[in-house]
């Protein structure tokens, strides 16, 4: 099968602060759904073919209910659906792209969900498909600084300026949260079990100047219970 491979418009490489934001958001969210047995296919600037449509390559994507496993592209006609959810996060790129000419071409082509974090103004925008078979998206309003996603489940938010996923109260944290997360629980073991050894030590050095002292007194040690 002939599938198109020219992308509609280029956009500049962006940086770091548009990889950093990407990479959190997919290390996030993959843990959280693989934590909690939850099958949901994820991936990032994967090639997207619709049919009859130039390819493009969100950000972050999000499919349910689909098997996981590695992909080089989406491939609509062969996966049997569009994908569920789509992000684009902003920080060089062109405003019309993201905020005006993906939300409709967006809402044509099925896609439940788009959001947009545009990091350089720290803008967090939704929009969802009010029912299946609309091709008009409908903003996603917030509540108490949170933009709820029905395709993941979870809340979008921002933190200090950056994108953060909440489930119920709870932040998903990224891989090197988790990381540093893992390194206090283990130093704290670490302290606790070193906090036993010396208690454990000073215990028997207790113990031993007891024995001593009870047998300069005449008395057996072992004979005491």
């Amino acid at each position: 099968m002939s599938l198109p491979s020219e992308i509609e418009s280029s956009e500049p490489p962006e940086g770091d602060a548009h990889r950093i934001s990407k990479t959190n958001a997919l290390g996030a969210l993959d843990e959280y759904y693989r934590r909690i047995h939850r099958r949901i296919y994820l991936s990032a600037e994967l090639p997207i073919y619709y049919p009859a449509e130039a390819m493009f390559a969100p950000d972050l994507i999000a499919v349910r209910d689909v098997e996981i496993h590695e992909r080089n592209s989406w491939i609509v006609s062969q996966e049997g659906k569009g994908i569920d959810f789509a992000l684009e996060i902003r920080v060089l790129g062109r405003a019309r792209k993201d905020l005006e000419l993906n939300v409709e071409r967006f809402a044509r082509l099925g896609i439940s969900e788009y959001f947009a974090f545009d990091v350089r103004t720290g803008r967090v925008l939704g929009w969802r498909l009010p029912t299946p078979g609309t091709v008009r998206y409908e903003p996603v309003a917030s509540c108490a600084g949170r933009w709820p996603s029905r395709v993941l489940e979870l809340d979008l938010a921002l933190d200090e300026g950056r994108l953060r996923f909440y489930a119920g109260s709870a932040p998903l944290l990224d891989a090197r949260e988790l990381i540093d997360k893992l390194s206090s629980m283990v130093d704290q073991a670490v302290c606790r079990a070193e906090d036993e050894a010396r208690r454990a030590e000073d215990e028997a050095r207790r113990a031993d100047r007891l024995a001593a002292r009870l047998r300069e007194l005449g008395v057996d040690p072992d004979a005491i219970e």
